[in-house]
């Protein structure tokens, strides 16, 4: 299988009203993993997982930390910005896409899932930084927005 698109995961969008997920300043601590294409994520992903995570030199598994800005909204939608994630000095191939994930502890355990994000076609670093750009913060283009 492959990644096909991008996805806000429909786990978290339960989640959310449950209130599993708080983007607060000083809150849960969110995520972002690298994946080979053989990943297969889609809406239906529900948490992270190591099967099919890339490798690689300064790289660690679970991916490094998204800073996330407190939700705001901006007219009817209400959205949470977040910075660009660096991935500092590593030798990493193949990379076709993310998973944003909340890695802090959640009832009855696990890492729930956010969004998948795909590329578009596989990337690499070789001894430098990899940059995953989020989108601007505002409320047509920040990567969650509730309309």
């Amino acid at each position: 299988m492959a990644f096909s698109g991008n996805y806000m995961c429909t786990s978290f969008k339960t989640e959310l009203l449950k209130g599993v997920h708080n983007f607060t300043a000083a809150s849960d601590k969110f995520k972002l993993a690298l994946y080979n294409n053989s990943s297969s994520f889609n809406a239906g992903t529900v948490s992270y997982t190591a099967t099919n995570e890339i490798s690689g030199t300064n790289y660690t598994a679970g991916g490094n930390a998204i800073t996330t800005v407190t939700p705001t909204s901006s007219s009817t939608t209400a959205f949470v910005d977040a910075n660009d994630v660096v991935f500092s000095n590593v030798t990493i191939n193949l990379v076709r896409g993310a998973l944003f994930y909340n890695n802090a502890p959640v009832s009855g355990g696990g890492t729930p899932s956010v969004a998948v994000l795909d590329f578009g076609s596989d990337k690499a670093a070789s001894a430098g930084d990899f940059t995953v750009v989020m989108p601007t913060g505002d409320a047509s283009n920040a990567i969650i927005r509730i309309a």
